[in-house]
């Protein structure tokens, strides 16, 4: 039961190449050409939401980062595509798993990081000690922050796998005792099962909010401006 339970969260199959991962890819080469050059309902709500999404992105960065705003708004879009193609029937999530999530979460890290101490290492020291700390503890919290910095890119990448999955794992656990159910109890499961699809895809639009969110906050901390 258990195996059964988390082999949807399998990228192997029975082929010698998997093709589980194409599905990261595969809805944005199928849309059609005349979504992307026409206006219609979902470019217009897509539009709007880049909008806020930029506006806010901005407000939190500054007003000269308007090519990370871009760059930020790019990674939340994939995110939330990903997140919302698991949630059709058949189609591998690849959200749930740790390769995705750190693949997007450690480069992105990575690069402020460098860029920071490369350029600006006296603001990249400062932040390390909060001010107003007592000369005594300046020691431990220059240990704390290092280490808080340190564990950024694993937890930005562990709160999104964690939560694809445990979603995903409660409508496979209902998914699999609908058929071992009696008929009076059908229709309430069909009921808990719609609403957890509900509370899915909420779950889907929050998650990348929150890592795209978090991302701008931990990028915020890098002074882009030359003094």
């Amino acid at each position: 039961m258990m195996a059964n339970l988390f082999s949807t969260f399998d990228p192997a199959t029975s082929m010698k190449m998997s093709l589980n991962w194409s599905s990261t890819f595969i809805g944005l080469m199928i849309l059609p050409s005349m979504y992307w050059l026409l206006p219609n309902r979902l470019s217009s709500i897509n539009q709007k939401l880049c909008n806020i999404l930029y506006k806010e992105f901005k407000m939190l960065l500054g007003m000269k980062s308007s090519g990370i705003s871009l760059m930020i708004i790019s990674l939340f879009m994939f995110i939330l595509y990903n997140n919302m193609m698991g949630l059709l029937p058949y189609i591998f999530t690849s959200s749930s798993h740790m390769v995705f999530t750190l693949t997007l979460a450690l480069p992105m890290w990575l690069s402020l990081m460098m860029f920071g101490w490369m350029n600006k290492s006296q603001e990249m020291f400062a932040h390390l000690i909060p001010s107003g700390t007592p000369a005594p503890l300046m020691p431990f919290m220059v240990m704390i922050e290092t280490i808080s910095n340190l564990i950024r890119p694993g937890s930005l990448a562990v709160r999104l796998t964690a939560n694809m999955i445990a979603g995903h794992l409660l409508m496979s656990l209902l998914g699999n005792n609908m058929t071992s159910s009696s008929a009076m109890i059908m229709p309430f499961i069909l009921l808990i099962q719609f609403s957890l699809m509900i509370f899915e895809t909420a779950v889907s639009i929050i998650q990348a909010y929150v890592f795209s969110v978090l991302t701008t906050l931990y990028s915020s901390e890098v002074n882009y401006e030359k003094t």
